[in-house]
């Protein structure tokens, strides 16, 4: 990850999230307000300042700013799972998996050993069948032995990969917590337009009969319906 060991980030709203960080269109949601498909956290009275400030900061009109809302969030958490899945790739424990295989195909294979047509068909005839199964069951043991002493050479890297996954956990909560502030705040402000500016401007509209009136009123309910889309795509 890209933050320090020991670090773990705090959420942060910006409205220019492409430069500043590292790394679906249903119509029947038109005219309703955004699902709740995440859940709301628990905010901390800061984190409360922080979204309320965010949202009445948001410009509907400010096509470049609804594009990007929360783009910032999104790319931290794919870059996280980025890098949560190159962290599981690059971990060698191939051998063991191959070991174990192996045992399992021993022990498969000893049912052989009642075909009297099989390869150890000779040791019945001979009488060595009891000295060729217990040679069979030493070279499983062996194998056992051998997996038992990679286990445990594994045993301290195990302890670390757990402390590593539980920090990134961590990780991966604030920017979870970062996404659902990103969309609090916009909720809060499409609420807020729909019940407060639209409202007025379709009473004006209606009041003085004009057409500009009128398209004003519409360009704004067009505005908010194309951000609540992109709330919704947050949210998938």
């Amino acid at each position: 990850m890209d933050q320090n060991e020991n670090e773990i980030p705090t959420p942060e709203l910006t409205f220019h999230p492409v430069s500043e960080q590292p790394a679906a269109d249903p119509q029947s949601t038109l005219g309703k307000t955004a699902s709740t498909a995440v859940e709301e956290p628990q905010l901390t009275p800061e984190e409360q300042k922080m979204v309320d400030d965010f949202s009445a900061k948001i410009d509907l009109t400010n096509t470049t700013q609804v594009l990007q809302y929360g783009s910032g969030a999104q790319k931290k958490m794919a870059d996280f799972s980025e890098n949560a899945l190159e962290n599981v790739k690059t971990k060698n424990l191939g051998e063991i998996g191959q070991m174990l295989s192996g045992v399992v195909t021993e022990l498969k294979s000893f049912d052989v050993a009642d075909d009297d047509k099989g390869f150890f068909a000779r040791f019945k005839r001979s009488g060595n069948k009891l000295t060729a199964l217990k040679a069979r069951y030493a070279k499983v043991e062996t194998n056992v032995d051998k997996i038992c002493e990679a286990l445990e050479s594994h045993q301290v890297q195990l302890l670390k990969d757990t402390s590593m996954l539980d920090k990134m956990y961590e990780v991966n909560k604030t920017y979870f917590k970062e996404l659902s502030m990103y969309l609090i705040a916009g909720k809060n402000k499409l609420k807020q337009v729909r019940t407060q500016e639209l409202p007025a401007l379709q009473q004006k509209a209606q009041k003085t009969g004009l057409p500009e009136d009128a398209q004003s009123a519409n360009d704004l309910s067009n505005m908010c319906n194309r951000f609540e889309k992109k709330l919704h795509d947050l949210e998938l």
